[in-house]
């Protein structure tokens, strides 16, 4: 009996050191599939460079320079310089100005002094006037009639409209602080942008003059250019929408979308712009936007007030977390019997005295994306 009753008392064991590793072994695999993935180190600085060096167009000049300038702006912001990003920044840079620093623009001298007439009328002064005042000498010993026939690029007519305007008593009054020169630089960037930055964030560099001249440069240039491109939160499924809130701001892409659900839901047609409030509007005036957001508040269980509140986080993350965005989506989802995409580009047509033919958000964008789609192939993604 013995040797049936051993062998069975041996079988327990092993049945219950079998039962014990199994149960160890599964405590293990779901502590490691609920521990943080190992951190991968960041990339050297060099290494970056190099990949930026890589995935420039063949053509550009001073590879190395706009490498540095590039990955610079990364750093100085904490942004990820992944291929995406550096791919999404060169991109950018491209379309605006074939990495030129301060391009040069077709016209300029022209458009300069349409600027000029254009506000002498809309101060009532003779343009007779304005034009002899022209002829003053401006502080480089040109006048300014003669600058204005040599400016080839916008840090040209910026910086001479900037004479103009603190040497002139009448520049002063025509332009008071508004420099018509609005955008510059490799990659185009709004001046008023690239002030608000620089009074929110550290600026990493020392400033060369003002804020608007460190636009027109490189180093400004870029940095600027990524921060307006990648500073900010989205949860866009593509890049795509980022270049369309590019051209027309901050969560353009999403605000249309939003737009375009409010239409659905409420059956008014709303310009799909971006914009969900009117800023510039006379006290108690609203846009149509929030009209036609008003036509809903019934089924929204919302007053105008609140409405308007929610509103006016149009250009903040926190818009998509308030109940106005929720309950509208939840009510154009209902009618479409599907979910509406939560990002679309913006039907917006462009306007500048430098654009000679009809342009739109969406041909910015999706123009800037194929160059962005190009640079990814030379990456190998």
């Amino acid at each position: 009996m013995s040797h049936v009753w051993f062998p069975l008392r041996l079988t327990r064991a092993l049945r219950a050191r079998c039962a014990l590793a199994c149960a160890v072994s599964g405590l293990l695999l779901i502590l490691s599939c609920c521990s943080a993935p190992p951190r991968t180190a960041p990339r050297r600085p060099e290494d970056v460079r190099a990949q930026i060096v890589r995935l420039l167009p063949a053509s550009v000049h001073d590879r190395k320079g706009w490498a540095i300038d590039t990955y610079a702006a990364f750093a100085a912001q904490g942004i990820d310089p992944s291929t995406q990003n550096i791919c999404a920044v060169l991109a950018v840079a491209e379309q605006e100005s074939n990495f030129t620093a301060d391009p040069a623009v077709p016209g300029l001298p022209a458009i300069a002094r349409a600027e000029i007439d254009r506000r002498a009328r809309q101060h009532g002064i003779p343009l007779l006037l304005v034009h002899g005042a022209l002829l003053f000498k401006s502080p480089d010993g040109r006048s300014y009639d003669q600058r204005i026939d040599l400016v080839r690029t916008e840090q040209d007519m910026s910086r001479m409209y900037e004479d103009f305007i603190g040497s002139v008593p009448l520049g002063r009054k025509l332009f008071a602080d508004d420099n018509p020169v609005r955008t510059g630089g490799p990659m185009q960037v709004s001046v008023v942008i690239a002030e608000q930055n620089a009074r929110s964030h550290p600026y990493p560099y020392a400033v060369q003059g003002s804020i608007r001249h460190e636009v027109f440069t490189r180093r400004g240039g870029v940095y600027f250019g990524v921060a307006h491109l990648l500073g900010y939160p989205t949860a866009y499924p593509q890049m795509l929408y980022r270049f369309a809130d590019y051209n027309a701001g901050f969560y353009a892409s999403r605000n249309a979308a939003f737009q375009q659900a409010v239409t659905i839901a409420s059956g008014i047609p709303i310009p799909l712009d971006g914009d969900l409030v009117r800023y510039d509007a006379p006290h108690g005036e609203v846009g149509t936007t929030e009209v036609a957001v008003r036509s809903l508040a019934g089924s929204l269980g919302l007053g105008e007030s609140q409405i308007h509140r929610a509103l006016k986080q149009g250009d903040a993350p926190g818009f998509e977390k308030t109940e106005l965005y929720a309950r509208v989506f939840e009510l154009a989802d209902k009618t479409q019997r599907k979910p509406l995409p939560r990002a679309m580009l913006p039907r917006i047509l462009l306007e500048s005295p430098k654009i000679t033919r009809k342009l739109s958000t969406e041909w910015f964008a999706k123009r800037v994306d194929e160059r962005y789609r190009r640079c990814l192939a030379r990456a190998g993604g």
